[in-house]
C-alpha cells in the first residue's frame, strides 16, 4: 500500500466520491463518517469545540485504488503535546471509526502506523479515538499493530450507546417490549389521537420547507436550557449544516409533532443504511400535557418498523426513557496510543 497524508481541505474535497464508495463497503458505514458529514464538521471544527487544529487525513492506495481512510486531525493540548484525533472527535458525532474494508483492515493498520512511524509523518505523541463501535474490528487490529510497534495502547469504554432491534411490525415491536411501558405508550398515542385539536405527525418530504422546519427545529431546541446553551453561533452553523448536507445526499429525518398546526415536538435523525440514527430532539413545553415527544418517538417508530428499518438507535447516552421503547445498552469506545520513544 501507497500510504499518503492529506493535510489541505482542497484536497480533502477532491475525495468526496471515493471516500464515500470505500465507505459503503467500509466496517463501520455510519452517518458521521460521511465526507459531506466531515467536510462541514471540519469547516466549524465540531461547532467550536476545537479552536484550533489541523488536517492529518492519512490515505492508502493500491494501485492507484483507495483503499484505507484514517481521518485524522492533529490538535496540541495544555500540556503541549501534539494528538491526533479521529475527525468528529468528539461531542457531536456518535461513531467513529477506521475507514477500510474488513479484508484490508490489518494491512491497511499496520501500515498506517509504519507511515506514522516515519520523521516525515505529522508529528504526535499519541492518538486519542473516541467513538469507536465496541464491535468494530478495527480494536482488535489497533491493539495488534500497537503491540507489534512496541507503542503503549489503552482501551476503556467511553460512552453507552441505546440502540433499539426492530421487527418490521409495529405490533410485533410494541409485544416485545415491558408491558407497562407498552400500555404506556399505546395510551399516550390514542390521547394525542383523541385530542381536542388536531395532532399530526410528519416527516419532511418537501424542499420547499428544508429552511423553515430547520429554523423551527432549532427553536424547539432552543426550549430546553441546555439546549440553548450548547447552540452557540458555531454550534447553531454547525446543526444547519449538517441538516443541509444530509438532505441533499438523501438521510436526513427531520421529523414534527403538530397540534393544532403549532409544533409541539420534533426529532432530528438520520435515515441511513436501514437504519434510524436518533440525534436530537425539541419541545415546545406548552404541549407538555400530551407528552408530544413520546408520542412523536411512537409515531417515528410505527413508520420505521413499517418502512423496513432494522434498527432505531438512540445513539450515546443512557436516559431512562431510551430504556423504556425497548433499547439495549452498547458501547463506544475510547482508544489511546502512546509511542515509546521520541519522535
Amino acid at each position: 500500500m501507497d500510504f499518503c497524508l492529506i493535510d489541505t481541505k482542497i484536497e480533502m474535497e477532491s475525495l468526496a466520491d471515493e471516500w464515500n464508495d470505500l465507505l459503503s463497503e467500509s466496517i463501520s458505514d455510519v452517518p458521521f463518517l460521511r465526507h459531506e458529514y466531515l467536510s462541514t464538521w471540519w469547516e466549524t471544527r465540531g461547532g467550536g469545540e476545537w479552536q484550533y487544529g489541523e488536517l492529518a487525513i492519512v490515505t492508502a492506495r493500491r494501485e492507484g485504488q483507495l483503499i484505507g481512510i484514517a481521518p485524522l486531525f492533529r490538535i496540541q493540548d495544555i500540556r503541549g503535546e501534539t494528538g491526533l484525533m479521529l475527525l468528529g472527535s468528539i461531542e457531536i458525532s456518535d461513531y467513529l471509526d477506521l475507514i477500510v474494508r474488513e479484508d484490508d483492515l490489518a494491512e491497511f493498520t499496520s501500515g498506517l502506523f509504519d507511515f506514522l512511524a516515519e520523521v516525515s509523518s505529522p508529528a504526535w505523541h499519541y492518538l486519542d479515538w473516541a467513538n469507536l463501535p465496541e464491535g468494530s474490528p478495527s480494536l482488535a487490529a489497533l491493539q495488534n499493530a500497537a503491540i507489534n510497534h512496541g507503542w503503549e495502547y489503552q482501551q476503556e469504554q467511553f460512552s453507552p450507546v441505546v440502540p433499539v432491534n426492530l421487527t418490521g411490525d409495529f405490533e410485533s415491536y410494541l409485544a416485545g417490549i415491558d408491558k407497562k411501558q407498552r400500555h404506556e405508550i399505546r395510551r399516550k398515542m390514542r390521547r394525542a389521537a383523541e385530542y381536542e385539536l388536531p395532532v399530526s405527525c410528519h416527516i419532511l418530504a418537501d424542499e420547499s420547507k428544508l429552511e423553515d422546519d430547520i429554523q423551527a427545529f432549532l427553536k424547539l431546541m432552543e426550549n430546553d436550557p441546555a439546549k440553548a446553551s450548547f447552540l452557540t453561533p458555531a454550534m447553531r452553523l454547525q446543526m444547519i449544516d449538517c441538516m443541509r448536507v444530509a438532505w441533499q445526499s438523501g438521510w436526513l429525518q427531520l421529523a414534527f409533532l403538530e397540534v393544532d398546526g403549532q409544533k409541539a415536538a420534533g426529532y432530528l435523525n438520520f435515515d441511513y443504511k436501514g437504519r434510524i440514527w436518533v440525534y436530537n430532539s425539541g419541545l415546545d413545553q406548552r404541549y407538555l400535557e400530551l407528552s408530544p415527544g413520546w408520542v412523536l418517538l411512537g409515531h417515528l417508530l410505527q413508520w420505521a418498523n413499517e418502512n423496513g428499518r432494522s434498527v432505531f438507535d438512540f445513539m450515546r447516552g443512557d436516559e431512562a426513557y431510551k430504556f423504556k421503547f425497548g433499547g439495549e445498552k452498547r458501547y463506544v469506545m475510547r482508544v489511546r496510543i502512546r509511542c515509546k520513544v521520541d519522535r
